[in-house]
């Protein structure tokens, strides 16, 4: 009944809900939403993703004002550490591909980390509209392939082989980070040959 007051939005207030710490079946809505109106699949993964962001700002807030104490409180020390050299080494990698995963990932935690660890505000808000576009645009997809019933499949996955997904995303982001490294790489080198080849002609004139 809420869902058909809240129309074509009702994705966008579910998504900010669940960011804002009451925890919401926000997968199971934009399936939902998506399953049975294909044609605005694009603005539902848009409007999750906003409804995201937006709903994460209170609890980057609750981080910024002295969320370290909080944050040591729910996890150990260990993953606290790991988590401050994951945003020492690229903090947004470190907050987007958390928010590409699904529950049992706990993104709320990567959220007050993000404040912790005086991660900037623009790039808070870009890293977390783009794991979460990621993540929605894949559920969208999977839910016109296979249905709505992806999401509890998906979930069942999750629960059952978390480590295994984790591993698999991490192992992508480290080689497309190495592709794309290389790639630039390649790319200076022949600038910087020609920039020497200038160099020796201007030497030999003089």
């Amino acid at each position: 009944m809420l869902l058909q007051h809240l129309g074509i939005w009702g994705v966008f207030a579910i998504a900010f809900a669940d960011s804002a710490l009451l925890g919401m079946p926000v997968d199971a809505i934009v399936a939902a939403y998506v399953h049975q109106d294909r044609r605005r699949l694009l603005f539902y993964v848009v409007m999750a993703s906003l409804g995201s962001v937006l709903g994460s700002i209170p609890l980057y807030i609750i981080g910024y004002l002295g969320g370290e104490k909080v944050l040591r409180k729910r996890i150990s020390e260990e993953r606290f550490q790991r988590i401050h050299r994951s945003f020492e080494r690229h903090e947004f990698w470190a907050l987007m591909f958390p928010g590409m995963l699904p529950p049992p990932m706990p993104f709320k935690i990567f959220v007050l980390g993000a404040a912790v660890f005086e991660m900037r505000f623009r790039d808070f808000l870009a890293a977390t509209f783009a794991g979460r576009f990621v993540r929605f645009l894949s559920l969208s997809l999977l839910t016109v392939w296979f249905g709505p019933q992806i999401v509890g499949i998906m979930g069942t996955v999750l629960r059952q082989h978390f480590h295994w997904v984790l591993a698999a995303v991490a192992g992508g982001a480290l080689l497309w980070l190495w592709r794309n490294k290389k790639a630039k790489k390649l790319t200076a080198e022949p600038a910087k040959t020609a920039k020497q080849g200038m160099v020796e002609r201007l030497d030999h004139e003089e």
